[in-house]
């Protein structure tokens, strides 16, 4: 299935990074109930509409590596994937 997000909407794959004690112990996604909030652009929208309809273009692209706010994107679920929809003021910063 392919998603095409609409306006300043951004679909965002999770990155869920295992987390390691200080011991060296890797532990599993089931241990810890903390949201990601990291993420891969996969899909944007077109841009935000402006009041005169002209069309701002969005800061991010597919493939950036983003870090958004916890609790502001939308979790969806495609094919057995989970997925984020955010807005672009969901996006806090690009990740080099």
């Amino acid at each position: 299935m392919n998603i095409k997000p609409l306006r300043d909407h951004i679909l965002i794959e999770p990155i869920k990074e295992e987390e390691k004690t200080k011991a060296g112990i890797f532990l599993p996604d089931t241990a810890s109930k903390e949201k990601s909030e990291q993420g891969k652009v996969i899909a944007i929208g077109e841009g935000k509409k402006t009041d005169d309809g002209k069309i701002i273009p969005l800061s991010v692209k597919p493939g950036d590596k983003v870090l958004f706010s916890k609790y502001g994107p939308s979790e969806i679920k495609v094919d057995d994937k989970e997925y984020l929809i955010a807005t672009e003021s969901d996006i806090l910063a690009v990740i080099d």
